[in-house]
């Protein structure tokens, strides 16, 4: 019997397992989760011959090394990066057949952020609230990858992929936020949302999955006090105290007491994703739909 299975042999800074995310679960405090960069996520898995749901590999900065024990087909998509099997260069954004027993190697991402991994049958790990995604905050879902951890794989897809390679867009040199003022807008002073919708911040080092952190001038309140706890969207714009703006990515709390100054178009957060620090940040206002 084959045995579908893929062996960790080098996890890297951060690799999680990722799906769509469990939507629908925030009134219970449970984050989305998910790929933080969906079109290259699903990219991947269309390479691959999944289908839209199965569950992928996303790495940070400095890829992983794998080595399934069935021959699989794999595609690697979002941040570009060097890709190889057994040592010998194969493409990237492309899909590629990987032996049993070889040794997968996904580089460190020659720009942007994360890279993302789809191995033919998807990883099959246990759903928990009907979704495999490794969930930061909560600690819902799988743990993140571990050097010597075995995945299960799915059972392989009967079609193959419709395309034999697919471009994509290049993690930003500069990261335009499109927003919609609110709904706390009110508690900032004119002339903090003209720094906000004019001046230029940049990605902190601090960010991470739960939120893409800011450094860059301080938006001064008009109110004082603390908001009581409320309701948080994907890409809502937090100001915390030290008055720089933290755009909340999939991993991010449901409730939350400091003031939303603004929503990110969700169109725009893959994108987000893919900033690296110091990265140049504007956010754009735009009329609400």
């Amino acid at each position: 019997m084959t045995d579908r299975a893929l062996a960790v042999v080098r996890a890297g800074a951060l690799t999680t397992v990722q799906d769509r995310g469990r939507r629908g679960h925030a009134h219970l405090g449970v984050p989305r989760s998910g790929a933080l960069d969906e079109p290259a996520a699903a990219l991947a898995n269309r390479l691959a011959g999944n289908g839209p749901d199965a569950a992928v590999l996303e790495t940070t900065l400095d890829g992983c090394s794998l080595r399934p024990r069935s021959t699989v087909t794999v595609a690697v998509t979002g941040a570009p990066c060097p890709v190889t099997v057994e040592g010998r260069p194969v493409p990237w954004s492309a899909p590629v057949r990987v032996p049993a027993g070889a040794l997968l190697d996904v580089g460190p991402a020659v720009s942007g952020v994360r890279a993302y991994v789809a191995v033919s049958g998807g990883i099959a790990v246990e759903p928990v609230l009907g979704s495999r995604s490794t969930d930061l905050l909560s600690g819902l879902g799988p743990a993140p990858l571990t050097d010597g951890a075995v995945l299960p794989l799915g059972a392989p897809p009967a079609r193959h992929a419709r395309v034999d390679t697919a471009p994509q867009p290049a993690p930003p040199a500069e990261l335009v936020l499109r927003v919609t003022l609110g709904p706390r807008d009110d508690w900032f002073t004119r002339t903090a949302i003209r720094a906000f919708t004019s001046r230029v911040f940049h990605v902190s080092p601090a960010s991470n999955r739960i939120g893409l952190r800011t450094t860059g001038p301080a938006l001064q309140r008009a109110r004082t006090g603390e908001l009581p706890s409320e309701g948080m969207v994907l890409g809502a714009v937090q100001v915390p105290p030290d008055g720089t703006p933290v755009v909340f990515l999939a991993d991010h709390p449901t409730t939350g007491g400091y003031p939303v100054i603004a929503v990110v178009r969700p169109t725009d957060l893959p994108a987000a994703a893919q900033a690296r620090p110091g990265t140049p940040v504007r956010f754009v206002p735009v009329r609400r739909r």
